[in-house]
């Protein structure tokens, strides 16, 4: 029985994984989150919680996993917490070895003739001072997390969309911003999910960051 833990499970990511985890027999799936009515609501009274800022939270009660996926969010002003939190969980795999998933922004994938960053073109949107500091933390974050050689992670960007929704099916990337054949760059919960899962169960990649779009 594998033991799997997700950051973030009341959200739109994360709780779209923790539904989805939760069906396969060999898992043993904990949501890891700040708000536990919020949980309940969203992934009913039985679901199995752990309350606590992960900022803060003993890494003793985080060792006990054989993976963690962070889906973890927080408000535009607090996005530097992104990096935090990816470090305080490479020191935890150095120590557990556990496996690291973090789904992290589309900001940080490249598009164009030029291949410039997508960040960029985010900057240049109307009303984008209120949140472009999220994508350009998630780009730091990816920064940080190249430089790590030593454990078992892997980055899931989503596609230029990342929105609720069922599944279907996808194709994944690396390092440029995908289209399908209707030229929409979009992914859903439910499709991010369904790698997430895929790649627990059986993992194809690591040490490396992937992307995927809704086929």
């Amino acid at each position: 029985m594998r033991k799997i833990g997700i950051i973030g499970a009341s959200g739109m990511a994360g709780s779209e994984i923790y539904k989805l985890a939760s069906q396969q027999a060999e898992f043993e799936v904990t949501g890891i989150v700040r708000n536990k009515s919020k949980a309940e609501s969203l992934l009913g009274s039985d679901a199995s919680l752990l309350i606590g800022d992960i900022l803060t939270m003993d890494d003793s009660l985080l060792e006990k996993f054989d993976v963690i996926v962070d889906a973890f969010a927080t408000s535009p002003d607090k996005a530097s917490e992104q990096i935090s939190l990816a470090q305080k969980l490479v020191a935890l795999a150095k120590r557990a070895k556990t496996r690291l998933i973090f789904i992290l922004g589309a900001g940080s994938l490249h598009t164009g003739e030029d291949s410039h960053l997508v960040v960029e073109d985010i900057a240049k949107l109307d009303g984008s001072d209120a949140w472009i500091n999220t994508p350009r933390q998630q780009l730091k974050e990816l920064e940080y997390l190249s430089s790590v050689d030593d454990i078992d992670w892997l980055g899931i960007s989503p596609s230029m969309e990342f929105e609720a929704g069922d599944a279907t099916d996808y194709v994944i990337g690396k390092d440029e911003l995908l289209f399908n054949d209707q030229h929409e760059s979009i992914v859903t919960s439910g499709t991010m999910a369904k790698l997430v899962v895929s790649e627990i169960l059986s993992p194809k990649h690591s040490k490396e960051r992937i992307t995927v779009v809704n086929k």
